[in-house]
């Protein structure tokens, strides 16, 4: 996985001691879904990165307006750029999203796997 073209762009994930940081079980899971994505050719870390790049600017711009926005998350604009890369690609289409997310979130407490 070449996630080095991350660094330096503004758009690098959080890092603790040179490990990558994870509060949550869905960050490591949609890390890890944009890594299987970019390994399976159906896009590049730089077209990645771009949509990262975009995601942060639109909350930086939120943000900036005074409007009600949620306070940071990289991983929120991780996903949001995961989002749009796999849009984009039309690798599933929006129903199906909402299906899916829908279904998880229907599970009970400790069967997120």
């Amino acid at each position: 996985m070449s996630i080095d073209l991350l660094e330096g762009s503004g758009a690098a994930p959080p890092r603790d001691n040179g490990e990558l940081v994870f509060s949550e079980p869905w960050q490591a899971r949609a890390f890890g879904l944009a890594a299987d994505l970019v390994d399976g050719g159906h896009f590049t870390w730089d077209e990645f990165r771009e949509h990262l790049i975009e995601a942060i600017a639109g909350w930086e711009t939120a943000s900036g307006s005074g409007g009600a926005i949620e306070p940071w998350d990289y991983y929120r604009c991780w996903l949001a750029a995961l989002e749009r890369a796999v849009a984009e690609r039309d690798l599933i289409n929006g129903d199906a999203v909402a299906d899916r997310a829908a279904a998880y979130a229907a599970r009970p407490a400790g069967h997120d796997h």
